[in-house]
This record gives C-alpha cells, sequence and structure tokens, in this order.
C-alpha cells in the first residue's frame, strides 16, 4: 500500500506520466512478476529455431517447396517481428525456397492497412527491400479462399496467399487475450488474415457470452478452438512466437508446431503476467501505452481487461482511468469505424446489448458490445485523450489529464477510496487472492 503523497507511473505514448493520488485515496499497484529475461534474444532466437517445439525443423518442413507465406503481425501488435523472421528466412534459404517464392503478409484483420514505415519499423529494412510484403485485405473476396465450413454452414475464408502457399507460416507474442485466453499459436493466420465471417462468427455474442471465453484461458476455451481449427484447416505448419515482460524485454522465444509453441509458452506467461491482489478496488488506473494507446478501439481494451478477469478488478460502479492520447480517435480501420457507430447507439449501453443479441455484429462491434459490457458496471475516464467529443460520443468520460481524471474519479465513488494502479493493465493478470473478501 502506498501513502497518498507517493508518485505512481504509467505508460502515455512512447513516454510515460508520473502523478499523486488525491487525498482520501490509498493506491496500490499491480505489476507482472519480475523473471529473468534473455541477453541475447538474436543469439535465443538462433537456438529456438534449432531445437523447434513439437517440430521437425523449419528447414527440413520446407524442402522441396516452390512458395512460402509468413503471416506476420500488424503494427498494432507489439511484437519484435524484426527478431523472429529472418531465423525463418534463413531457414527457407536453406530449404531451397526462392526469394520471389516468398510473401510476408501483414495480418491486419479488418484493421487499416499498415505504411510502408510500419512495415519498416516491424521488420527492417533488409527484409522489406528484398522480399514482397502486402497486407491482408478482407475486403478482397476475391483474394479469399474458404478453408471450411463455419457455424451455421457460413462458409470460413482465408487469404488465398495464405492458403495457396506451398508452406505457411507465421510470428506473434503469447500475451493475455480477451477472447482467445492468449494470443500466438493460430491467432496470426484464423484471424488476422481472415474473411469478415470468421471474425464476426468468433466474434460474436454467441461465442463471446460463453462462460469459457475468457482471459488467460487455453483449455476449455471456444474461442480458441475455434482458432485453432480454422488455423489447421488452413494447413498453418510452423510458428514463431515470443513472450516479452512489462518492459518489452525478451523472456522465451519459441519455434515449432502453432499449439505446441503457444501452449509452452501460455505457461510461461501465465505465471509471469499474474499478479495477486486484495480484494476489488474503488477505481483503477490503467496503463496502455504505444502501440495500443494510439485510439480508442485498442486503448478501451485495458478496462475490459481488468473487467473480465475471474473477479472483476473494480468494484460494480467504480471508476477505471485509461491514460491514452488516442491520436486516432476511435480507429481508421473498418473494424474501429464500426466500434465508433456501435458506441454510439441510441440506446446506450443496454441497446448495444440487446441490438448485438438480437441481430449479431459485423467485425469490430464485438468491441463496442465488450465495453458495453464494461458501461453497465464501471465508469471509463480516457485522461489525455485528443478527440474529447468523439470520446464523449460514445460513451467514454474525457479529462485533459490524469490529475483531473483522478478527481472526476473521486467524485464518482467518493472518499476514502481505494485505488489500484495497473501500469501495464494488457499484461497484467490482477487475481483476487483466495480467502479474500472483495471490498
Amino acid at each position: 500500500m502506498h501513502r497518498p503523497s507517493d508518485q505512481f507511473e504509467v505508460p502515455f505514448g512512447y513516454g510515460a506520466i508520473r502523478f499523486s493520488l488525491p487525498d482520501g485515496v490509498s493506491g496500490s499497484v499491480a505489476r507482472s512478476r519480475t523473471v529473468p529475461t534473455l541477453p541475447d534474444p538474436a543469439a535465443a532466437a538462433e537456438k529456438a529455431i534449432s531445437s523447434p517445439i513439437d517440430s521437425p525443423r523449419l528447414a527440413d518442413l520446407a524442402r522441396g517447396k516452390k512458395s512460402a507465406c509468413i503471416a506476420v503481425t500488424d503494427a498494432t501488435r507489439n511484437c519484435p517481428d524484426h527478431l523472429l523472421v529472418p531465423p525463418m528466412l534463413r531457414e527457407l534459404e536453406v530449404a531451397g525456397v526462392p526469394d520471389e517464392g516468398i510473401t510476408i503478409l501483414v495480418a491486419v484483420g479488418t484493421h487499416r492497412a499498415s505504411t510502408e514505415a510500419e512495415k519498416r519499423a516491424k521488420l527492417g529494412d533488409e527484409i522489406v527491400d528484398r522480399y514482397r510484403v502486402i497486407d491482408h485485405d478482407a475486403s478482397n473476396h476475391a483474394g479469399l479462399v474458404k478453408v471450411l465450413d463455419g457455424h451455421g454452414g457460413v462458409p470460413f475464408l482465408l487469404s488465398r496467399l495464405a492458403v495457396e502457399a506451398d508452406i505457411l507460416l507465421a510470428t506473434g507474442r503469447v500475451e493475455p487475450h480477451q477472447y482467445a485466453g492468449f494470443s500466438g499459436g493460430g491467432k496470426t493466420v484464423a484471424i488476422g488474415c481472415a474473411s469478415d465471417a470468421i471474425i464476426a462468427y468468433t466474434h460474436g455474442p454467441a461465442m463471446l457470452d460463453l462462460p469459457g471465453t475468457r482471459l488467460a484461458r487455453l483449455q476449455g476455451n471456444p474461442f480458441q478452438s475455434a482458432v485453432r481449427d480454422v488455423a489447421r484447416a488452413a494447413k498453418l505448419a510452423y510458428v514463431a512466437n515470443i513472450v516479452m515482460d512489462d518492459n518489452d524485454n525478451v523472456v522465451a522465444i519459441g519455434y515449432g508446431s502453432p499449439e505446441g509453441v503457444q501452449d509452452h509458452l501460455a505457461g510461461i506467461a501465465t505465471e509471469m503476467y499474474t499478479s495477486e491482489i486484495p480484494a476489488q478496488f474503488d477505481l483503477a488506473v490503467a496503463g496502455v501505452g504505444h502501440p495500443k494507446d494510439v485510439n480508442l478501439y485498442q486503448a478501451s481494451r485495458a478496462a475490459s481487461y481488468l473487467q473480465f478477469g475471474p473477479v472483476p478488478v473494480v468494484r460494480q460502479g467504480g471508476v477505471i482511468i485509461i491514460p491514452a492520447a488516442c491520436p486516432e480517435g476511435a480507429g481508421e480501420g473498418a473494424g474501429e469505424k464500426r466500434f465508433r457507430e456501435a458506441m454510439q447507439h441510441p440506446g446506450g449501453p443496454e441497446g448495444i446489448l440487446a441490438d448485438a443479441r438480437a441481430n449479431g455484429i459485423l467485425p469490430g462491434e464485438q468491441r463496442a458490445y465488450i465495453m458495453a459490457s464494461v458501461f453497465t458496471d464501471v465508469t471509463v475516464i480516457v485522461a489525455g485523450v485528443e478527440h474529447p467529443d468523439e470520446a464523449r460520443s460514445m460513451g467514454f468520460v474525457p479529462a485533459e489529464s490524469i490529475e483531473e481524471a483522478l478527481e472526476l474519479a473521486v467524485g464518482c465513488v467518493g472518499r476514502p477510496a481505494s485505488a489500484l494502479i495497473v501500469p501495464h493493465a494488457l499484461h497484467t493478470l490482477p487475481v483476487i487472492a483466495r480467502n479474500s473478501a472483495a471490498a
């Protein structure tokens, strides 16, 4: 427990902001556990690819292949593809796959296309200059191909470039994911390279309302099962996944089979990211930082992650503060635009939920569905947001600064109040300790 005069720090953009809590507010901090990191990640990647998990070496898998597709994460994912991809390319070269047969597919899902600068930042100039690097386009139906029949006979379509390559590979970061339990494994392909139909099915109310669709849960998770079914149907052969700590230091790297790598690294991630807390809190400050604070679609995850754990971190009627500038507003992609429109439902949170359950959702609207659920329990304040009117129209409470946000929060919950500071809310899993009563 900290004194009100103590200074706290959370990420904000590429930097951080420091603040003290108002009088009458006591604070605690929830962080991921400190674990040993890899001193030489590049060497660790080379070692990991030479000892793949549940898989032959990539060079052996790719021998005799004429084409390969590597699905990589987009700019909204803080995944160092510049570290993970080069060893894979060297293995493909050893296998005899020609440069002109290799496509690096940026798995943007229904987010906006990546810029040239973002591609170079993610992969490095050498890779972008040498290989074909393009974005997945979920709206280009000619570029999609069916991999299986999904729920209700709806065809599940994936990128033709991915499915028709002689060998399909992917990168990813294994970290808590609100629906899939953990990201990584087949998700970069199954969601990031998917059609609207797959995204609508996996992100629809019928899926999100299932009790097994939970944060930090792989086994018995129907969302994760759907992801794995799609990845298998696409013949995803091999992945490169990574676990990183709160300071973006590399903790573990795995190459090999999609499910074997994900299961192995999720065990490491669970141990690192879990943080015990004594009880529910009156308010929380949920840090995000770059790149997730680029828009409200991404930054709002900080609130829903705290509320969709085993027990909500903030009590009913409490407040969550997200320090985030969100320079792109709600977001610029098709999914983000649908999120904004859905959040502006004239019926408020209850209207969003009822409409989604009655009529289904389109990709992007699932974020509105989840946030509407959050809004029925707590108030969400966005501190430092650059487009306050847009945030307000979507049901968020805008504040110019973290100090103003804290005063607004105290006005809602009263004094005395308890506050939980979660500097990295998308990585930390605050779990109420057993035998502790909620406040």
